[in-house]
């Protein structure tokens, strides 16, 4: 793959690949990368036109804030050009509405599929959907001036860009909650503190630590990753025995795949 090929620009999101490492960047500034129906199209399209080869991707925005959330444009009458109010989908039948929050969450999903480790690195505001987001990714490094915040309740809606089920396993249910019915902010060394971010850094230092973090988890060989982020990720819903079982069965494979043998 040539390095720093560029797969895909659209509709706020600009997808570049540069060997085992893809960079997915959010490209309004101007409008603190506010996010729409359009915008989580392209994220989707962005995981589906992943090479192969890619490893790593990093998410960052552009411009002094990650994602100040989605744009209040959503609730005006007028909706956005070429796509349905938010007010006319709640008017809509109940099987319409669950279909498009659907379609929306695809661009939230494809962060944590296990042939990729992805990072968020994240700058300024981190708002509800901003928020969740960073969330989807599997790591999150942090600039120092973060704020991150769910502001869904205060508009009388619910977190629902599938943040809820990281958050609470991130923080505890009981954070959580907090964080959510509250809206307020998070800032960075609470963020480190509770787990919510791996790594905190200098605003002008986040992109080379987004680097340095690709690189360190390029180290290791690419299916030996695969299936310790496979065991890690469905530890929370095994028990001890199961884990236990699922560790010894990723073992076997691993050391069947080392010494040649096939089945």
């Amino acid at each position: 793959m040539t390095s720093l090929d560029s797969v895909l620009d659209q509709d706020g999101v600009r997808l570049t690949v540069d060997d085992a490492v893809a960079t997915v960047s959010l490209t309004n500034p101007a409008k603190r990368n506010a996010q729409s129906p359009a915008l989580w199209r392209a994220l989707t399209a962005a995981g589906r036109a992943l090479p192969g080869s890619v490893r790593v991707v990093v998410l960052r925005g552009e411009g002094k804030s990650f994602s100040a959330g989605l744009d209040r444009q959503a609730f005006t009458p007028e909706g956005f050009d070429g796509e349905p109010s938010f007010l006319d989908l709640a008017r809509g039948s109940e099987s319409d509405l669950d279909a498009t929050i659907a379609e929306y969450q695809e661009a939230f999903t494809w962060w944590r599929r296990n042939d990729i480790v992805s990072i968020a690195a994240v700058q300024g505001h981190a708002i509800g959907a901003g928020f969740q987001l960073a969330l989807a990714c599997d790591l999150r490094i942090v600039a120092e001036d973060v704020q991150f915040a769910m502001r869904e309740t205060s508009l009388g809606l619910v977190p629902d860009l599938t943040g809820t089920h990281p958050l609470v396993n991130l923080v505890g249910y009981a954070r959580a909650l907090e964080i959510c019915a509250t809206g307020r902010f998070v800032h960075a060394e609470e963020a480190e503190r509770t787990g919510l971010a791996n790594l905190v850094v200098p605003a002008d230092q986040l992109d080379e630590a987004a680097r340095d973090l690709s690189a360190a988890l390029l180290a290791a060989p690419r299916d030996a990753v695969i299936e310790t982020k496979a065991l890690l990720s469905g530890a929370v819903s095994r028990t001890y025995e199961d884990q236990r079982i699922a560790e010894r069965a990723a073992q076997g494979r691993r050391l069947r795949d080392l010494a040649g043998v096939t089945d």
